[in-house]
């Protein structure tokens, strides 16, 4: 059963409970009834104003929780035109559900005698009472509009907060001197050594260091590009860590071409080496390959360091808020004692 929440905090909605039918009571009788009161013999009037008041009560309760019902069977603000359409229906039943509870009311304490409505009498009555069941709906409705609207800007703002960033972890990856002085030890120290490998750690370098620069330009790149790039960083981890890592990548080239974030695999591969052993030893596995079903699948062995790296899980948060931020489904992890596995979905490239 759907919980039914007000937009308006507890004690505004008691306000308003409280208040609101009183409130249109005084506004029905001073515009729309006040030739009924002034016609009516004075003993006569406590009687109605007892069943105006005590209907109109019970009219609010029934709009306030019509209202409140359609919210929660239709939400959000990309369903108003639907919950619309149900409110203008609800106006026309709860305005006749209100005309009955006024008329079995008067019949039962014997104010007037029940008998069938002439037109004009109808019209009249009824006339006020959709007045009533609208506003009270509207106000349920506009609330609920005005607080939808403040938490969709609020989730903009934290989305704009997130991309900002996504953006700043970028840069600060595109600079990491961390990184970059890991490598250029290892090129030192290959330049002596083998200075053909030495070419080919500065060529795979250059690679990695252009796609980095060029990747904040470009929000979505193919697989095949991605793969490419990954391969450039793999070799100079491979370099650095010797037989203490092991990049091994098993995807069919039908899904070369589907989209992918820029960096994302970078960044999962990155957080393997980071909070993992790497050693000859030890050696760190981590296995790219797809399921078939147009999900990557990042994976590698849980060999924990005995000193933790601090994590706060912002790499893997970042990566699902650049996926939000273009609309497409996050990543998924599942994590045993043995293996870390990220699942990444792809994207296919839409057909023209």
């Amino acid at each position: 059963m759907a919980i039914l929440r007000s937009p308006f905090y507890a004690s505004t909605d008691r306000r308003l409970r409280l208040l609101g039918p009183i409130v249109l009571f005084m506004v029905g009788a001073l515009f729309f009834r006040l030739q009924m009161y002034l016609e009516t013999p004075p003993a006569k009037i406590p009687i109605l104003v007892t069943v105006a008041l005590g209907s109109g009560f019970i009219g609010w309760e029934l709009a306030r929780l019509t209202a409140l019902f359609i919210q929660s069977r239709l939400p959000g603000l990309e369903r108003t035109r639907q919950r619309l359409i149900f409110l203008i229906l609800a106006i026309i039943v709860l305005s006749h559900i209100g005309y009955l509870i006024r008329n079995v009311i008067h019949g039962v304490i014997g104010s007037f005698p029940l008998q069938w409505p002439t037109l004009v009498d109808y019209s009249a009555r009824l006339g006020v009472l959709i007045f009533y069941a609208t506003v009270t709906l509207n106000i349920y409705e506009g609330a609920y509009l005005w607080k939808q609207w403040r938490q969709t800007i609020a989730e903009k703002e934290k989305l704009i907060d997130s991309e900002w960033q996504a953006r700043f972890d970028l840069l600060k990856n595109q600079i990491n001197p961390h990184f970059l002085f890991n490598s250029l030890n290892a090129l030192s120290s290959l330049i002596e050594e083998d200075p053909a490998k030495a070419e080919q750690f500065t060529n795979e370098l250059s690679k990695v260091y252009r796609y980095l620069l060029q990747s904040n330009n470009q929000e979505m790149v193919t697989l095949a590009v991605e793969l490419q790039f990954i391969l450039s960083y793999g070799h100079l981890l491979q370099t650095r860590h010797g037989e203490g890592f092991r990049l091994s990548i098993d995807v069919d080239k039908q899904y070369h071409s589907c989209l992918i974030p820029s960096l994302t695999l970078q960044l999962l591969v990155e957080n393997a080496v980071k909070h993992n052993i790497v050693s000859r030893e030890q050696p760190l596995e981590v296995s790219i390959r797809c399921d078939g079903t147009g999900v990557l699948i990042v994976e590698n062995k849980v060999q924990k360091k005995e000193n933790q790296v601090l994590s706060n899980g912002v790499g893997l948060a970042n990566i699902n808020n650049k996926f939000r931020l273009l609309n497409l489904q996050g990543i998924r992890i599942e994590i045993t004692e043995e293996r870390f596995v990220v699942m990444v979905p792809l994207t296919e490239v839409p057909q023209y």
